[in-house]
């Protein structure tokens, strides 16, 4: 992986071409200021920063943990933090789906992004975000981690457990431009958001924890 950038990485993870499963850590630099943070693929981790990769490795090492958790561990990632003066709301389930073709098969409209709180959420972490509202529900579209195209939905609490989500989920793969994947995040612990996104064909392919920079940075 010499030579790799974050958004080859990406790439080739999107079509299940993934690092070796080697017990190593990748260290690359951060595509652009806002992007920083550790994906954790089956045995083998990349950490995405512009931190000195010596003090990555170093830190790494002093962990009493197993060496293929130790990415992940509370205590790298709390170190990550603290130097680099970011903060990460959580771990996260990293899928990813292929897109399909034709239109959604679900009646949607295009809200100005600015309309809704999950959209103001979407542009701290994701450019060119754009919003399309359903009968109870949101799907939104931007360019994230790398220049990927991710998704994030939402569902109306009194329109749950009747598939809206799965249908959204589904949305997004035909709503993605120019024929690329689109990804997505979903904390672990949301289980139903788990289940909705891999009954849209979204495959997961690693954990990933995003650090934010400081407001207003």
């Amino acid at each position: 992986m010499a030579g790799s950038t974050l958004a080859d990485i990406l790439r080739a993870a999107a079509i299940g071409h993934f690092p070796p499963a080697d017990g190593g850590t990748t260290v690359v630099p951060q595509p652009c200021h806002r992007d920083a943070g550790v994906i954790a693929f089956t045995a083998h981790s990349v950490v995405f920063t512009d931190e000195d990769p010596a003090w990555v490795r170093r830190t790494l090492a002093t962990l009493d943990c197993d060496g293929l958790a130790a990415t992940m561990n509370p205590r790298f990632l709390g170190a990550l933090l603290d130097r680099t003066g970011r903060s990460t709301d959580t771990i996260d389930l990293l899928t990813v789906a292929s897109p399909l073709p034709g239109p959604p098969p679900l009646r949607l409209t295009e809200v100005p992004d600015a309309g809704h709180a999950r959209a103001g959420r979407a542009r701290r972490r994701r450019d060119d975000v754009r919003v399309w509202a359903a009968d109870g529900g949101v799907v939104v579209l931007g360019r994230g981690v790398a220049g990927r195209w991710e998704t994030a939905i939402e569902v109306d609490e009194g329109c749950r457990h009747r598939g809206l989500g799965r249908a959204l989920a589904t949305a997004a793969r035909h709503l993605v431009p120019d024929g690329q994947p689109v990804w997505a995040q979903q904390a672990a612990g949301n289980a139903r958001s788990v289940r909705a996104f891999q009954a849209a064909g979204f495959r997961p392919v690693g954990a990933e924890a995003l650090l934010l920079p400081a407001a207003g940075a």
